[in-house]
């Protein structure tokens, strides 16, 4: 069942229906300023960091479902709606919300009054924009009372939700005009405010959630809204809001705007106050006067909107698949921006409160992003890197205002260097930047380094950390958070990812090695070009002998195994009961070129079709488990089906669709795409219940009771990961030290494709035929008409359009 459609053309997705399975959301802001905005109009506000500056109250895990948002209430002779349905609910004549690039439009009508809300925050602007459009289609005049409300939150998001002791002694405000300060805490040790405004004279105003709604109320039902008049009151303590209230008339025709503003400021020390008490508005005045007409609003929103196009219009394609063309040109890029700048913080399913910036999240990010905003990418991994301790460990998450790694999660997991590698070989590939090697970046604890030396740390941990089967050692956990091999908790509420009491372990990860041999070459190339040529040479050995160390240990009769655990037990073996295959291994160990010239990676790929394979796409492993393993940790305390206890993990499943089309097989590369593709699942949003235009992290599994039901989208590593599927290695488009790599890998009944792509400021226009209907293989590559030899093309940094013509067979 659809509950809505996408607008192609103008890069929306558009809802129809208010009760979508699951709240549809989008996000604004892209720099500084975020919010989240579900499809009625709930979410939350915050600047730079959803847990520390969090601006606007959200319930989570709320009955019902989406509570607290930026609300607005009609009020006409005592017939009370709300134009985004929410949160009055009552039955809409006309219903639909645009959820676009960084921007969402909802519009309604009901008893032949239309309204029209735009909401987006504005670039270089720490605030986002509410503007509203009512007219009058009737052929009568209409009297109306719209009243505004946004719920104030205490700053710190956990404190806010918890600490009520205090936090309903401390609630201040300000009134001024139409403008509506909230300041808890500014007289103290915070600099920041945030205000509320609309650029017209109000008829009254309320800071008091109490005496806005009343005690026994709901936000359905308020009673200041229900009245019809504010009452004018100011928090003094409890829990501070903003609401104007507007009344004004309708001739027949007539349609009335007005501009809401919801904006963050910070103060100088010494300039906090106008006068005692009084805080310093001049910075909120000048913010406040930039978008207080609609001109000024629509010029800001034109220019969000030329900023996006140019972002996605660094790699577009042309197909017959029209799923496919929509997912790459406009959804997975943009989702892939969305995770970049806000790494796993803030969702629907994360609350924002307890993650700051994952190390290893973010590194993974960089490769969906690094062709649109190389210079940021640039920046992320220069701050990564500051996290990182001396003898390459780092700190598994750090906090985006302080930049400064997250003490509560700490270290120890030892996939995480590694991801320095990869991100930073990436960003050379797509700039030729190799000076960020040089790039001063000191380690964790103050020693002077370059990047580079942080790189050599990265690679130097594993080596410095095997077991006794010369593979890597696992720590708390590799890539999959919940395998804590090295943990055995059996108290509850321990947390599986910091609990370590096995200080002795030797547990081992097949997976981990499988990234060292697919990262290594690129180290090998980075110390090559470095001048160090002893240490290639010696990085190149230890490559080779972990190449050895996995095809002697790391390997069962039919796949890849997992890990070894404390005990020195195979993990992921068909001499398991449980868990005998798991995904992960299948992808990266092929990555890494172990099996292509023995036939092992074929059937290693045959046994994850023949074991993993669902029509919602691959579960992470076979068979699920049933019972608790002390011995495994998180993995196994999932019921089946879900989670990392044998879901689709659509993170890991483009590991497969990479694995595939190395050993050329298109067909089933582009069947795993298809699968967990969002765009191809809208037909059944019922099942699939989360938004038809962004990937989600899982989908339960074969073994859930609601198998092809999805959770947890929107921040997630899978939108990276599927982006470098399909367009580097199924349409075979990569950037790589010597130039663009066209080598495309496709189902045999496609007739080619076209794709626009820009590299070293240079536009590339690239047509690939396959006359012969083959999955792999170039048989002729052409640039601007001269034949080449190999299918590389090297940068030609003129800045003009070039014309590439490729014929497969």
């Amino acid at each position: 069942m659809k509950y809505g459609y996408f607008d192609d053309n103008r890069k929306e997705y558009v809802i129809t229906k208010p009760q979508t399975p699951y709240p549809w959301i989008n996000y604004l802001g892209c720099e500084a300023y975020f919010s989240l905005i579900s499809n009625t109009s709930g979410g939350y506000s915050f600047y730079k960091d959803a847990s520390k500056r969090r601006l606007t109250r959200y319930r989570y895990n709320n009955v019902p479902t989406d509570a607290g948002g930026r609300y607005y209430y009609l009020n006409e002779g005592g017939d009370i709606w709300s134009p985004t349905w929410a949160p009055v609910k009552k039955a809409l004549d006309e219903y639909e919300c645009r959820h676009g690039m960084g921007y969402t439009i909802i519009s309604s009508r009901y008893n032949d009054i239309s309204c029209e809300i735009l909401y987006f925050v504005p670039l270089e602007a720490n605030c986002e924009i509410h503007q509203i459009k009512i007219k009058n289609e009737s052929n009568r005049k209409r009297k109306f009372k719209l009243f505004s409300f946004i719920e104030f939150c205490l700053w710190d998001a956990f404190d806010d939700m918890s600490n009520f002791q205090r936090n309903f002694n401390i609630g201040e405000v300000e009134i001024e005009g139409s403008t509506i300060y909230h300041k808890t805490e500014y007289r103290e040790r915070r600099n920041h405010y945030s205000f509320f405004t609309v650029n017209q004279k109000i008829d009254g105003f309320d800071t008091d959630r109490e005496s806005f709604i009343g005690l026994y109320n709901g936000f359905n039902e308020p009673e200041v809204v229900v009245a019809g008049k504010s009452k004018n009151s100011v928090a003094s303590g409890w829990s501070p809001i903003a609401s104007h209230s507007i009344f004004f008339e309708l001739l027949p025709g007539e349609e009335k705007v007005l501009i809401f503003q919801l904006g963050y400021i910070e103060n100088q020390k010494e300039e906090k106050w106008e006068k005692p008490g009084v805080i310093n508005k001049n910075k909120a005045h000048s913010l406040i006067e930039q978008f207080n007409t609609e001109d000024k609003v629509q010029e800001a929103f034109k220019r969000l909107n030329r900023y996006w196009n140019m972002l996605l219009d660094n790699f577009t394609v042309r197909s017959q698949d029209e799923n496919m063309n929509r997912m790459v040109n406009i959804w997975n890029q943009y989702q892939c921006m969305v995770t970049f700048n806000l790494a796993r913080s803030a969702s629907y399913f994360e609350s924002g409160i307890s993650r700051g910036i994952g190390f290893r999240d973010s590194n993974q990010d960089i490769l969906g992003v690094v062709h649109m905003i190389p210079d940021r990418a640039r920046e992320r991994i220069l701050d990564l890197a500051a996290t990182q301790f001396e003898d390459g460990s780092a700190y598994h998450q750090y906090e985006p205002i302080s930049k400064k790694g997250n003490d509560a999660i700490g270290s120890g997991f030892n996939d995480d260097p590694l991801w320095l590698i990869m991100s930073t070989a990436a960003y050379i590939k797509e700039t030729g930047r190799y000076d960020i090697l040089e790039e001063k970046v000191p380690f964790n604890n103050g020693k002077e380094a370059i990047l580079f030396d942080h790189l050599k740390a990265s690679f130097w941990h594993v080596i410095n950390n095997k077991g006794p089967h010369g593979l890597p050692l696992i720590g708390h956990a590799d890539w999959n958070d919940c395998l804590n091999l090295s943990c055995f908790s059996e108290e509850p509420g321990e947390s599986f990812q910091t609990l370590s009491n096995k200080k002795d372990s030797q547990a081992e990860s097949v997976m981990i090695a499988g990234m060292f041999i697919t990262v290594g070459p690129d180290f090998v190339k980075l110390c090559e070009h470095q001048g160090e040529k002893e240490l290639a040479q010696e990085a190149m050995r230890h490559i080779d002998e972990m190449k050895r160390s996995i095809e002697k240990y790391g390997v069962d009769p039919s796949w890849f195994l997992r890990a070894y655990d404390y005990f020195g037990n195979k993990v992921g073996s068909i001499e398991n009961e449980e868990g005998q295959i798991y995904i992960e291994p299948q992808g990266f160990c092929i990555m890494g070129g172990v099996g292509l010239d023995n036939g092992f990676a074929k059937k290693a790929l045959d046994s994850v079709k023949d074991r993993l394979d669902t029509q919602y796409g691959l579960i992470l492993l076979d068979p699920t488990y049933k019972s608790y393993h002390i011995e495994l940790g998180e993995i196994s305390s999932y019921p089946p089906g879900y989670k990392e206890n044998g879901s689709v993990f659509c993170h890991n499943n483009p590991w497969i669709m990479i694995a595939e089309t190395i050993v050329g097989n298109g067909e089933r590369a582009f069947e795993y795409y298809k699968k967990i593709a969002p765009a191809y699942l809208e037909d059944i949003s019922e099942i699939h219940r989360t938004e038809p235009y962004v990937y989600a992290q899982t989908i339960a599994g074969r073994d859930a009771k609601n198998h092809g039901e999805a959770k947890n989208s929107w921040l997630t590593g899978t939108a990276a990961w599927n982006f470098v599927a399909i367009t580097q290695w199924i349409l075979g488009i990569r950037a790589d030290f010597e130039g663009l790599v066209i080598d495309p890998c496709i189902p045999s009944d496609w007739d080619g494709f076209q794709v626009k792509r820009r590299y070293f400021g240079d536009v590339y226009n690239i047509t690939v035929r396959n006359p012969q209907h083959v999955e792999k293989g170039v048989k002729q590559i052409k640039l601007d008409d001269v034949a080449l030899e190999k299918n590389i093309i090297k940068p030609i940094k003129d800045g003009k359009t070039h014309k590439i013509e490729v014929i497969m067979g």
